[in-house]
């Protein structure tokens, strides 16, 4: 076992006492990749920081239910995840118009770390702007599963489709990512 993985399940053990010390070192070492989580999912920084404070609660109430049948960054995330879209389906729901997110945060370019100068980070760029015009649902399945990684099954089960649903909506996302990137070309 790494000394990062044994320094965590400490650090872990130690929140299961209720030592906050323990909980703001995990606080530190996981809340930017969090954030960046939920941003990719609700696009605004307001709602991300929300949610990430959220999951956060969560977990440290819930800490006894994590079972270490994953890594604790790895569950975290699902938290994330799962408040992000609870987050985004009522929005959905309620039919809120958008609103133009005044509090720029290091996450705006969805949590990736470019460098102006580089041209393969204009093309990031490019890439996650043209990701952030899809249609809501195609913009939530294509970050769920190219950005974070998740496989179609677990993107069913998130979205609450199924998994002819989620083929065609993701294939249907990727396609309609690559005309908006030809387009952008001409």
């Amino acid at each position: 076992m790494t000394p990062t993985i044994t320094h965590i399940k400490d650090l872990v053990e130690r929140c299961r006492l209720g030592e906050q010390r323990a909980q703001m070192e995990i606080y530190d070492r996981y809340y930017k990749a969090m954030y960046n989580t939920a941003y990719r999912i609700t696009g605004h920084s307001a709602e991300a920081e929300d949610i990430m404070q959220e999951a956060f609660l969560s977990a440290f109430t819930k800490i006894d239910s994590f079972k270490e049948t994953s890594t604790f960054g790895a569950w975290l995330k699902r938290i994330v995840v799962n408040e992000s879209i609870t987050a985004y389906n009522k929005k959905v729901k309620l039919g809120e118009v958008s609103y133009n997110d005044e509090l720029k945060n290091e996450a705006d370019d969805g949590g990736v770390a470019l460098n102006e100068d580089d041209k393969t980070n204009k093309k990031v760029r490019l890439i996650l702007e043209k990701i952030k015009s899809l249609k809501e649902n195609y913009r939530l399945g294509l970050t769920l599963h190219l950005i974070e990684g998740y496989d179609y099954e677990e993107i069913c089960e998130i979205m609450n489709i199924s998994y002819a649903n989620c083929r065609t909506m993701i294939s249907r996302a990727k396609e309609s990512l690559r005309k908006k990137l030809q387009d952008h070309e001409k």
